[in-house]
């Protein structure tokens, strides 16, 4: 009897751990899952995926499965579902996910791209100064993406408000796809949208600088897209972050070191990858206007913050976003390779 009791309880042992064995989720170690978007802004991936750069980085045995994304909340989404381990993605979703998460789910690792934000008008909008935004129609890409959060901030130092607050000025969040055809209709007045679609509003729908984004910062320099990773993943792989860091890096200098063959391979790849053909003017136009960097402009990030608590997007209670950004590994490859350290 006693036999039988042990065969019966070794046998149930196995059960559970079979099953949990079998039932637990189960995570890939030799892949590294990385989101981004199609776009120049995210040229470094784009770059990189197309010349081999990453894969050679990684090695081998390391595996790489891209996931396009079109918005950044998404693209938050799946980092914190586990799905994405490495992204590129705006500073207003990468705070807002920080803070969502109680600081646990995300860091900054790396910047991606300075610039490449403007405000533009039609021509004959009669937008000449703040005063005239008073009654017309302004659009941004997303409620409460980084840059309808900078138009927010403009338009409030200057005695305006949106129409939902009490104000004057009409926000309305649209797709850039969206808003560039409004604008060929002369159904807007303006836009504070990133590149290209800046670009592709004054080529295609008769559109005009009236703020490029850069003039509000200090030395021009502010942070469009950044580089997260998920919390998880830096602990159990930083020698795999480490290693994309160093491709991104060396990717970074080779496009300002390249600009036209840049240019040439973003076009090339972003036809490749979403079927969108972009006259090479517009890209050129475009990367005129941003900046390829590996440096996150903290100071920048801490900004658009205040801005997104100051419009209401972050709650009433500030949150401690002293640990958002760990660029340890970023000043290793940095240090490795005698380059200028980066200020967190």
């Amino acid at each position: 009897m006693k036999m039988f009791r042990l065969l019966v309880c070794l046998s149930t042992l196995c059960i559970f751990l079979i099953c949990g064995v079998g039932c637990a989720k189960r995570v890939d170690n030799s892949t590294i899952r990385i989101g981004y978007f199609p776009n120049i802004n995210h040229a470094q991936i784009v770059v990189g995926m197309a010349e081999g750069t990453f894969a050679a980085y990684l090695g081998p045995k390391v595996k790489i499965k891209t996931t396009l994304f079109n918005a950044g909340p998404s693209l938050i989404e799946a980092v914190f579902s586990g799905d994405i381990d490495i992204a590129c993605v705006g500073p207003s979703p990468v705070i807002n996910g920080y803070v969502r998460s109680g600081g646990k789910a995300l860091k900054v690792i790396a910047g991606v791209t300075s610039g490449g934000s403007l405000f533009v008008v039609r021509k004959d909008s009669h937008i000449k100064k703040v005063a005239d935004l008073d009654g017309k129609r302004i659009a941004t890409p997303q409620l409460g993406n980084t840059q309808d959060i900078a138009l927010r901030a403009y338009i409030k130092k200057f005695g305006l408000k949106p129409r939902e607050k009490g104000g004057t000025v009409d926000i309305l969040p649209l797709r850039n796809p969206d808003i560039l055809n409004l604008f060929m209709r002369k159904q807007l007045d303006g836009a504070w949208v990133p590149e290209p679609w800046a670009s592709r509003i004054i080529r295609q729908a008769e559109g005009e600088v009236f703020l490029d984004e850069r003039t509000l910062w200090e030395d021009g320099q502010f942070s469009s897209t950044l580089m997260i990773v998920g919390t998880d993943f830096l602990e159990r792989h930083p020698d795999y972050v480490k290693r994309w860091l160093a491709a991104h890096v060396k990717i970074t200098r080779w496009i300002h070191q390249h600009p036209r063959k840049a240019v040439k391979v973003v076009c090339e790849q972003i036809k490749a990858i979403s079927g969108v053909s972009l006259p090479q003017e517009i890209i050129k136009d475009a990367f005129l206007r941003l900046e390829a960097t590996y440096d996150p402009i903290v100071p920048s990030l801490l900004s658009y913050a205040e801005m997104a608590y100051d419009a209401g997007f972050l709650g009433n209670q500030r949150f401690d976003l002293s640990g958002l950004v760990d660029l340890r590994l970023l000043n290793e490859v940095l240090k490795e390779r005698a380059l200028p350290l980066i200020n967190e």
